[in-house]
């Protein structure tokens, strides 16, 4: 029975190759399983190894390209050749970006089409600015999977380069889709992008300073610090906050923010201490934890842990970390139970210091 490639004209003088999986004999190992292709993809990636073999750049083998992608979008290679024919025929790219669209929004989980997306991209001579449908289309994308990753890592390589650190419409999008979902944790990473990430026209440009000899504390801070920006996304996360206290995306933010303007994490005690009151007894001994957000007394554990290491070593400090660890250790996220109890033990930098924590131990088991 003949194909369609095998009864064209078109295609009259090509010898198709066929796929050697083995089963034909000879020295190759004959396979214990082998893929039942439909024979219609077995007939048009016969041809197209035959063209590949020839480096035939034509508008037939553009032609063939796309059915082969059409049955196998997977099919990298078959991506690779058709890049390298359209820029050998130099054909409209445009046209390539409306037909990449249309297979993008049909299969949303493929990696290959987002590679090839940033191959045309980077022709300057075909692309020298930012097509103005672009930003549309993905925000196309991110109405069908708003945490697509192929997506928002081809959304990074665009904003290096094509230089839009300071782009409105990027932030505009990334409020938008926190506004929708605040839960969206690629939103806030490329929002962290767009403000503090290094503005390089290296697309694997990692932290400030990940390549400087020094001290850990030292990565992602940056050289120059806007004060009044970084309290301004300090205020913006912690309006997040309070719509999600359990939302780990804006504390992490924030982190990251302090982080980049080499701020301590007790600038955000007291916000932290909103979602942790205690009752007191007479006396003044604790007889009830309120806790609101898990994220919350896990960062005061951390404050209460950096200001016992700036303080030296201070057991009472180190007391009230060991005392919000083992509120999360016991009650609040005892799934990481052995994580909090191997930070418990890091505090432990003394015979006294540990002592004055089984002690604080003991009394958060008695009242949390």
């Amino acid at each position: 029975m003949s194909g369609k490639y095998s009864s064209s004209p078109e295609w009259a003088g090509v010898e198709p190759i066929p796929l050697d999986d083995g089963t034909a004999g000879g020295d190759a190992a004959f396979p214990l399983a082998t893929i039942a292709y439909p024979p219609e993809y077995l007939e048009a990636t016969s041809y197209l190894r035959a063209v590949m073999a020839a480096n035939e750049m034509s508008e037939r083998a553009l032609k063939l390209t796309e059915d082969v992608i059409g049955m196998n979008p997977a099919h990298y290679t078959v991506w690779l050749y058709r890049a390298k024919i359209l820029f050998a025929l130099n054909k409209n790219l445009e046209d390539e970006l409306a037909w990449l669209n249309k297979v993008a929004l049909k299969y949303l989980k493929n990696y290959q089409i987002w590679h090839h997306r940033q191959t045309i991209m980077s022709s300057r001579a075909h692309f020298p600015t930012l097509p103005p449908k672009e930003p549309d289309f993905l925000m196309e994308m991110f109405s069908k999977d708003s945490k697509n990753y192929h997506v928002w890592t081809y959304r990074h390589w665009l904003v290096r380069h094509f230089n839009l650190w300071d782009s409105d419409r990027e932030m505009r999008d990334v409020e938008t889709l926190i506004d929708a979902d605040v839960r969206n944790n690629s939103a806030w990473n490329h929002r962290y992008v767009l403000r503090f990430a290094p503005r390089s026209d290296n697309p694997d440009a990692g932290m400030h300073n990940s390549g400087k000899p020094g001290a850990a504390e030292e990565k992602g801070r940056l050289d120059v610090v806007d004060e009044d920006l970084i309290d301004a996304e300090l205020d913006y996360a912690k309006s997040k906050v309070v719509l999600a206290p359990e939302n780990r995306s804006p504390w992490s933010y924030a982190r990251g923010v302090l982080r980049a303007a080499g701020r301590p994490l007790s600038d955000w005690k007291e916000f932290a201490s909103k979602f942790v009151t205690e009752e007191t007894d007479n006396e003044g001994n604790v007889v009830h934890v309120h806790v609101k957000s898990s994220l919350a007394v896990e960062w005061l554990a951390d404050v209460y842990a950096e200001e016992a290491e700036a303080a030296g070593e201070d057991a009472g400090k180190q007391e009230e970390a060991v005392r919000m660890l083992t509120l999360l250790k016991e009650k609040y996220d005892p799934i990481r139970k052995n994580y909090w109890d191997y930070r418990i033990r890091m505090l432990s930098g003394s015979a006294g210091a540990a002592a004055s924590m089984t002690a604080a131990t003991a009394t958060v088991s008695a009242h949390a």
